[in-house]
């Protein structure tokens, strides 16, 4: 009774110390934490955009010629735009979309990119490996950007298209990870025990194989954030993003580009938005790798 008794309630605090071990493992780097204050920070001016925000209809079709091209003031902290829209709104708002398209993106690319992973380096040296990694190394012999913008440039400008480009151009990134993994996974012992059991294909791709994989997926998912809104803003300089009035900042970037640098505050704070989203997402990635690096070695 007393050995059952240990290996019954022995589970759940090596779990919880696993926890422990890992948010020490996070903890132990000050820009790793700091990282996660910002992203914290940014999801909730981006959630509560239209509550904090101090001209919410700057957002929108909004015209003030009145209150056009006026420099920081106490009234308008980022001052506004040519056309009397408040920018420090729409930065709020901008941050809604960057975010937004990480999501999106993400949850596109991921799920393809592991799954012919996976395949790929399970059936290594067979055809199914012959042909998604073919495939794969054409995509990602083109420049990701080149390739975006070719994308959007044949669609319609637009939120939607730029997301579908980022798509198409990401998934192969994921394919090579995961297929690196998998490919030195498929001869543990582990793997070959489930086989000699009779467990069946998709069980040992997603019972055995995948949570092997899980912490360089989510570790590569928290450094491709800051990529995919960099990417996405890229796309929108050049007006195949977002299209106006919508706040995108990188469209907020291009269109204050016009007027520096007597009007510098048009695009320096949208600028500077983009710099914030990318250097929280760098260093909660940071964070990330270094724990499961950690444990890794």
């Amino acid at each position: 009774m007393a050995v059952t008794r240990i290996l019954t309630t022995g589970t759940a605090p090596n779990r919880g110390e696993n926890a422990r071990r890992n948010w020490y493992r996070f903890s132990r780097n000050p820009l790793s934490i700091i990282g996660l204050t910002m992203v914290i920070l940014i999801l909730i001016l981006a959630v509560a955009a239209p509550i904090i925000a101090p001209h919410p209809p700057s957002a929108g079709k909004f015209l003030n010629f009145s209150m056009a091209s006026r420099a920081p003031s106490a009234e308008n902290w980022c001052g506004t735009d040519v056309f009397g829209r408040d920018i420090l709104t729409r930065v709020l708002y901008g941050f809604r979309f960057s975010l937004m398209m990480v999501v999106v993106v993400l949850s596109l690319v991921v799920p393809v990119g592991v799954f012919f992973g996976l395949l790929a380096g399970y059936y290594r040296s067979t055809w199914i490996d012959t042909g998604i990694m073919r495939i794969t190394d054409i995509f990602v012999s083109i420049p990701p950007l080149v390739l975006a913008l070719a994308i959007c440039a044949v669609l319609t400008p637009g939120v939607f298209n730029a997301m579908v480009a980022v798509s198409l151009m990401w998934w192969p990134w994921y394919t090579r990870m995961v297929y690196g993994v998998a490919s030195s996974l498929r001869g543990e012992f582990f793997v070959q025990a489930a086989e000699l059991t009779g467990a069946g294909k998709w069980h040992i791709l997603f019972k055995e194989i995948l949570p092997n994989c899980l912490s360089s997926i989510l570790t590569k998912m928290s450094l491709d954030a800051g990529w995919v809104i960099l990417i996405g803003a890229s796309l929108s300089f050049v007006g195949l993003g977002a299209q106006a009035p919508t706040p995108d900042l990188g469209s907020m970037v291009a269109e204050g580009s016009k007027y520096l640098p007597d009007q510098w505050w048009i695009s320096v704070f949208p600028a500077f938005g983009i710099m914030l989203v990318v250097l929280a997402f760098n260093l909660l990635g940071d964070g990330i790798r270094d724990m499961f690096g950690t444990e890794r070695g």
